[in-house]
């Protein structure tokens, strides 16, 4: 699978390395296109995942903003629901990511 961003592979994992949450794919950090994540200032808290760190995605023609996030440190009541270990996995943003595979 990979996350495609403004033309740019940003990521790319066999489909059984992905963490499906919400209609979300998370990548492994492994995953990432290293240089290609930019943190953001942007906050925001899951009630049931906890703190959220988002990203800038810098591609080949520029940078989206807030087009990824994590959760760095998932709640372990978020842990036990997903049934794995998620923390610091890169979920993209749809209206700015391409998930094809």
């Amino acid at each position: 699978m990979k996350a495609i961003v403004a033309g740019t592979v940003i990521a790319e994992a066999e489909q059984q390395d992905l963490i499906s949450i919400e209609g979300n794919r998370y990548f492994p950090p492994a995953a990432i296109r290293q240089g290609s994540l930019r943190p953001s200032t942007t906050p925001y808290t899951c009630p049931w995942k906890g703190a959220a760190q988002y990203y800038d995605v810098a591609t080949d023609d520029g940078q989206a903003h807030d087009a990824a996030w994590c959760y760095p440190h998932p709640h372990r009541s978020a842990l036990d629901r997903v049934g794995k270990d998620f923390s610091g996995y890169v979920a993209f943003d749809p209206r700015q990511a391409d998930i094809v595979g």
